[in-house]
């Protein structure tokens, strides 16, 4: 898959990073030394993380090279490291780890959560926040679009075609032997000018598998498809906007200290 597009997926930056912020919220911690951003991203919820923890040796991840580049640009004094989440372990025990909308692209959470929490310093946190949404209108239909005869040929089975998350009781049940862990599930109601504008939330993230193995021309008769389910599946409200329903599980679990 071709590298992620920072300035797309900035478009929607308040929405983007109000999970994150209502993450950190729940975070219990003063003042942790180390602290990592896996999946980084283009630095909007770094910069969340550099602003509540000033004195931290903060450091952010991310396989996208267009989005550390961002990142850098608008953190220079943060650390940016290019790494897979699935195989990155820290050099040392760090006291919070803190995933956005990241680890949805990645499979085998069984073994992927418990590995996490293990690298924490003990009384360290794991904050994590993942869509849920593949179930909803956005992503059945885009499905639905790519398995039309016109589209289906060029773009199969997506390599990085998300997984479904677990549920919650089984993430609360990987970490609880081990962590405090306060779990919780919230459906946001993005409001959205049009169908366009939610298409264009999307092209930046969850289309972008579809789109990749298409040719221009393809890809282009895609969302010509795609915005005109999407037209339908998401009304207009009473003041004309549209409201795009995107739920999401976060979790924050404090190692224990033993």
């Amino acid at each position: 898959m071709s590298d992620w597009n920072p300035a797309l997926y900035s478009r929607f930056e308040t929405e983007r990073t109000r999970p994150a912020a209502e993450l950190l919220a729940r975070v219990a911690l003063e003042a942790p030394a180390q602290v990592v951003d896996l999946g980084c991203g283009p630095g909007n919820s770094t910069e969340l993380l550099a602003r509540r923890y000033p004195a931290a040796q903060i450091v952010g991840i991310d396989t996208s090279l267009a989005m550390l580049a961002s990142a850098r640009e608008r953190l220079p004094a943060v650390a940016f490291e290019r790494a897979d989440i699935a195989d990155w372990s820290p050099a040392a025990p760090v006291q919070l780890l803190f995933a956005n909308a990241a680890l949805q692209w990645l499979a085998d959470h069984e073994r992927l959560i418990p590995r996490l929490l293990s690298v924490l310093a003990p009384g360290g946190v794991l904050a994590l926040q993942m869509p849920d949404n593949l179930d909803e209108p956005s992503h059945r239909l885009m499905r639905e679009v790519a398995a039309d005869g016109r589209f289906a040929p060029s773009i199969g089975e997506p390599a990085q075609r998300r997984a479904r998350i677990l549920p919650a009781h089984r993430y609360y049940d990987l970490l609880a032997p081990q962590a405090d862990v306060d779990v919780w599930h919230t459906a946001y109601y993005h409001r959205m000018d049009d169908a366009a504008a939610i298409v264009q939330w999307l092209r930046a993230t969850g289309l972008q598998p579809f789109l990749e193995p298409l040719a221009s021309g393809l890809r282009e008769s895609f969302l010509a498809e795609y915005q005109r389910r999407i037209d339908a599946a998401y009304p207009v409200r009473a003041d004309g906007t549209r409201l795009l329903k995107f739920p999401r599980l976060f979790i924050v679990a404090r190692r224990c200290e033993r």
